[in-house]
C-alpha cells in the first residue's frame, strides 16, 4: 500500500510556471499510468498557455477563484468545481482572487514535462 502525505513531498514548477507537488506518480509510488498532484496559483498569476499531446488532465478546485481557458472557452471557477481537459487541448488557468488558486491535477499518462507544448497566451492582453 503506497500512502504519500502531500506534506512529504518537494513541490516543483512545472513547464507552464505553476508550482506543483506531485503527490502521487510513478516515481514516488506504485502507480504506473497516473499522477495526482496539488497545484497553487498565487493572487495575480497564471500558467502559460499550453497542452499534453498524449494526457487526459481533470482539475478539481479546493480554494480560491480563477479563470479557465481552454481553447477558445473560458469559465469562472472556484471549489468544488472539476474542469476535464481533453488531450490536445490547448489551455490556462488564472488566479482571479485575493487568496491562493489551489487545485488537484491528475493526469492519464502521468505529467511529464515532455509532454507539455507551450502555446500562445489564450487570455487576450487586455483581459483582467
Amino acid at each position: 500500500m503506497d500512502v504519500i502525505n502531500r506534506n512529504r513531498v518537494a513541490a516543483f514548477t512545472t513547464k507552464d510556471g505553476s508550482t506543483i507537488r506531485e503527490i502521487l506518480s510513478p516515481a514516488n509510488s506504485c502507480t504506473q499510468r497516473q499522477s495526482l498532484a496539488e497545484a497553487i496559483l498565487h493572487a495575480g498569476v497564471e500558467t502559460q498557455a499550453h497542452f499534453h499531446p498524449q494526457t487526459e488532465e481533470i482539475y478539481y478546485i479546493l480554494s480560491g477563484r480563477g479563470v479557465m481557458r481552454i481553447r477558445e472557452e473560458a469559465q469562472e471557477v472556484g471549489p468544488g468545481d472539476g474542469i476535464i481537459i481533453p488531450p490536445g487541448a490547448a489551455h490556462q488557468i488564472r488566479n482571479i482572487g485575493e487568496e491562493d488558486l489551489v487545485f488537484l491535477c491528475c493526469c492519464v499518462p502521468a505529467y511529464t514535462h515532455e509532454d507539455t507544448v507551450m502555446v500562445p497566451a489564450l487570455f487576450p492582453p487586455s483581459d483582467e
